[in-house]
């Protein structure tokens, strides 16, 4: 069957925005069932408020229980585990 682009309205702005065949393609080739609800816009404001506010997480001050060097952590540390820095993480995590 072939696609044809396809006019929708933003579920956030109200804007009418095209979905593209080649779009409509995509998502079935991903099996994706449900068409977008969001303009592009939209999609990118939501993305960046759920994705990009990590960057003014708070850290937390930490020293590898492997390596003994200080590092930062994106939790606070409980006591009750060993923290490891980054290099030790990965290499325990490739065991």
């Amino acid at each position: 069957m072939p696609f044809q682009d396809k006019t929708i309205k933003c579920r956030d702005c109200g804007a009418d925005f095209v979905w593209t065949a080649s779009e409509q393609e995509f998502y079935q080739q991903k099996g994706f069932d449900n068409p977008p609800v969001r303009c592009p816009s939209c999609r990118a404001a939501r993305k960046q408020q759920r994705f990009g506010g990590q960057q003014g997480r708070k850290m937390y001050d930490v020293v590898c229980a492997k390596c003994g060097k200080p590092t930062q952590v994106p939790f606070q540390p409980k006591g009750d585990r060993p923290v490891y820095c980054s290099d030790c993480f990965r290499q325990m995590k490739g065991r």
